[in-house]
């Protein structure tokens, strides 16, 4: 089993860093905190063709799976470029399976957005399709379809705001299309300005059944998830280089704060819970192409591990750079905004933990 990077691949990075090295994506972020204008980046994506990676080639779209999907997120990540296509990618992943082939092919040249209006999978311990609540921890149920017409509502949306179709996944696990000029849609981004949310109401909404199944729609959840982690993770990377970087060069006593054994051993940590992350990532992509009855766990752990090592990161990085890592001088706290909002969204990684125990339990009775 060969995990190494094809060339096209590492050619699709190196593209992806490049075009976003042309926007300071950072300095734009901080100053939002101050009201002032994320950069529009989706004609950067749209020309990258990053909008159609996962839309057939008969679609007009790329043609390509979740991994090259995962390592455009990897380098959005490292800038915290605010990009829609956490909510783009995964609708027109179902749109190209199910839905109309000139919608798919708009969302696959980009000219048109799109957000997936997402819902959990059953787990072992809740047999419905759930949603985010707008507040607490008990998780609503799924929109419903009747009659031609979708109506419920989903909170914590990303990227819905602005969207020009949306993918709803309903209470039986089917997805439906609507027009997104049909759905009350509320922004409602907050803490982290990098991530745009939102609540989406539907009343009645005119839809269009997909033509998908329940495990489609089970296959863009998981989706989400790995574009999440895939996200968190190269964002650890980032955290990690800069706080190398500076405990070379920051000294105390007569010594870089590096010699200390305190300091060497957080940074050693970053390192083994990226590389953790990154194994589980190229596992995810195997697994979407190739075995897809085990996308679910792959993606499920990658989501777990990589949430938790971008928290563990940027919490090192506030702490090695001192009294300035702390204050809006410096890059840190927007990292660490990024892990705790991304650790929250669409399940959070209690979810994921969750469902990472209930496959392998579910495994092990199968084998007893």
């Amino acid at each position: 089993m060969n995990f190494a990077l094809s060339d096209e691949q590492e050619f699709l990075k190196e593209a992806a860093r490049g075009a976003l090295s042309r926007v300071k994506t950072v300095e734009a972020a901080r100053e939002a905190l101050d009201g002032g204008a994320l950069p529009d980046l989706w004609p950067t994506a749209a020309a990258a063709g990053w909008a159609g990676l996962l839309v057939s080639e008969e679609h007009g779209g790329a043609g390509l799976h979740p991994l090259e999907a995962m390592l455009v997120f990897e380098e959005l990540g490292r800038v915290l470029a605010s990009v829609p296509l956490l909510g783009h990618l995964p609708a027109s992943f179902l749109l190209d399976r199910g839905g109309d082939a000139a919608v798919a092919g708009a969302l696959g040249d980009g000219s048109e957005r799109g957000a997936l209006v997402p819902a959990r999978p059953p787990t072992d311990v809740e047999d419905a399709w759930t949603v985010e609540p707008q507040l607490g921890l008990t998780r609503a149920p799924a929109p419903m379809y009747a009659d031609g017409a979708v109506t419920g509502a989903v909170h914590w949306v990303p990227d819905a705001a602005g969207a020009d179709h949306l993918v709803v996944v309903l209470a039986d696990g089917r997805a439906a299309y609507v027009r997104g000029g049909d759905a009350l849609i509320e922004p409602a981004t907050v803490y982290d300005v990098t991530r745009p949310l939102a609540h989406v109401k539907l009343q009645a909404a005119p839809a269009t059944l997909l033509d998908t199944t329940p495990d489609d729609s089970a296959a863009a959840w998981y989706l989400a998830q790995a574009l999440i982690a895939a996200e968190a993770l190269g964002a650890t990377q980032v955290a990690l280089e800069v706080s190398v970087a500076y405990a070379r060069e920051r000294h105390t006593f007569g010594r870089p704060i590096g010699s200390y054994q305190a300091v060497k051993h957080e940074l050693v940590e970053i390192l083994r819970r990226a590389d953790n992350a990154r194994s589980l990532m190229y596992y995810t992509g195997w697994a979407a192409q190739d075995k897809p009855d085990e996308f679910a766990l792959a993606a499920s752990a990658f989501r777990l591990c990589a949430g938790r090592a971008l928290d563990h990161a940027t919490r090192v990085q506030i702490s090695v750079h001192g009294g300035i890592g702390a204050t809006w001088e410096h890059d840190a706290p927007l990292y660490f905004r990024r892990a705790q909002l991304s650790r929250r969204l669409l399940g959070g990684d209690a979810g994921a933990a969750d469902r990472v125990a209930g496959e392998l339990l579910t495994q092990a009775r199968q084998a007893a």
